[in-house]
């Protein structure tokens, strides 16, 4: 089973993607987003590999306006030389890659523009794929669209449309349900009819299911069916709520607790699991590290080296519990490592233990910043204590010296990206 995350990669340096406004999308300003992104796209797959993360999805906006007629860069020739460099890494790692076009891409509108558009579209996400070499089992995720007061209609406007792509679409391309109009069992007829996989998405399902008597198990086990060997292993999505928001928003962090409910649900089946959500790899390396055969102590001591000092600004009854939980080197308690890391999330900062962890982190320039630096991180933290600043203020500053300083140690930590 491989587990992934989806187009960003959360408190990694360098893998930021940029793009721009239309009216300056120059052929200059466009090549030089393109080169930035492919390199970020390039620290995003070594990342994955020194995580053992094998699953990844890349964004669409890997080139920016790539489907736009304003980008008239032959990109995939400019740059063959960096595809083929990232294509190496990812075909010697045996990462699978997927692409998810969003929702403007409608194969079945009632508007002959916006189909053309979604075609255009999909044909760009394709030569993304055949620029780093990627074969058929790396898929474009598709929904079937909108229903236009007419679903019957709207159906029979994919089927016919779909005929309309190119082989090198085809033969990525599959379907999900989705949370508003098309169910899972609308989603099996479409694949069944045309002969391509269906990806259950357990979320989508939850908020606009076609029935409640069956588990998801069941539905998973029917759009297996729809996998070819060609297709590669099943691949599904899974995503939780959101407490807070409208159904099928999703949730901050997935929580180890459902998640391991549901894998062991799934009783032994082999599945690529994408979660969408909105931590990406942080998620990832936890279901990752909670469902592994190799439970090695040393896998929880490197991410609470990365967690240590947001959890200690939020908690530190927290942060001493999972001290003593690690404590003893032949235990792998994963599950109540991450639940402590969970808790201490839901529990509000102090003033008091931000300006702790603060002077915590300073610690770490103490011998080598500048007076003048000195001088201004305590004139900081004082005008936070004051009410003044902003202890987004203060991080934003201690993180401009970490990077000046390169302490690699914090460069990882996730105090900077946890909010």
């Amino acid at each position: 089973m491989r587990i992934g995350y989806a187009c960003l990669t959360v408190g990694v340096l360098n893998t930021e993607l940029k793009t721009c406004l239309l009216k300056n999308a120059s052929e200059e300003k466009l090549t030089e987003l393109i080169k930035h992104n492919l390199n970020a796209l390039e620290k995003m797959i070594d990342y994955n590999i020194e995580n053992q993360i094998e699953l990844f999805r890349i964004s669409s906006s890997l080139i920016p306006f790539g489907s736009n007629p304003v980008n008239r860069i032959a990109w995939w020739e400019v740059f063959e030389k960096q595809f083929r460099k990232i294509s190496k890494k990812i075909a010697k790692s045996g990462m699978r890659i997927s692409m998810h076009p969003g929702q403007y891409t409608v194969l079945n509108s009632a508007d002959e523009n916006i189909v053309a558009n979604a075609i255009t579209d999909l044909d760009y996400h394709a030569c993304v794929m055949d620029s780093l070499g990627l074969g058929p089992e790396n898929k474009i995720i598709l929904h079937i669209g909108g229903i236009y007061n007419d679903k019957k209609q709207a159906i029979k406007r994919f089927l016919k449309n779909y005929q309309r792509l190119s082989e090198t679409v085809k033969k990525r391309l599959v379907i999900e349900n989705d949370d508003k109009s098309y169910t899972i069992s609308d989603v099996l007829i479409i694949g069944k009819a045309l002969d391509i996989p269906v990806v259950f998405d357990n979320l989508h399902h939850q908020v606009n299911p076609c029935d409640e008597k069956h588990p998801d198990t069941y539905w998973i086990d029917i759009c297996k069916t729809t996998w070819k060997s060609q297709d590669g292993k099943q691949k599904i999505h899974y995503s939780q709520q959101h407490p807070d928001k409208k159904p099928g928003s999703h949730s901050k962090t997935i929580g180890i607790n459902e998640f391991m409910a549901f894998y062991q649900d799934l009783d032994g089946r082999d599945l690529d699991i994408m979660l969408e959500v909105k931590d990406k790899n942080l998620s990832a390396i936890k279901c990752i590290n909670c469902t592994t055969a190799k439970k090695e102590i040393n896998r929880l001591e490197h991410e609470w080296s990365k967690y240590k000092y947001a959890v200690l600004e939020r908690s530190p009854l927290d942060y001493l519990e999972i001290r003593k939980l690690l404590n003893n080197k032949d235990s792998y308690p994963c599950m109540e490592f991450y639940n402590l890391i969970e808790a201490s999330f839901q529990k509000e900062t102090t003033m008091g233990n931000s300006v702790n962890v603060a002077q915590h982190i300073w610690g770490y320039f103490r011998t080598i910043a500048l007076p003048s630096e000195k001088k201004y991180f305590l004139k900081l933290l004082d005008q936070y204590e004051k009410g003044e600043a902003s202890i987004k203020k203060v991080k934003k500053n201690l993180w401009k010296m970490t990077v000046k300083y390169e302490q690699t140690y914090l460069l990882d930590s996730y105090y900077y990206v946890i909010v």
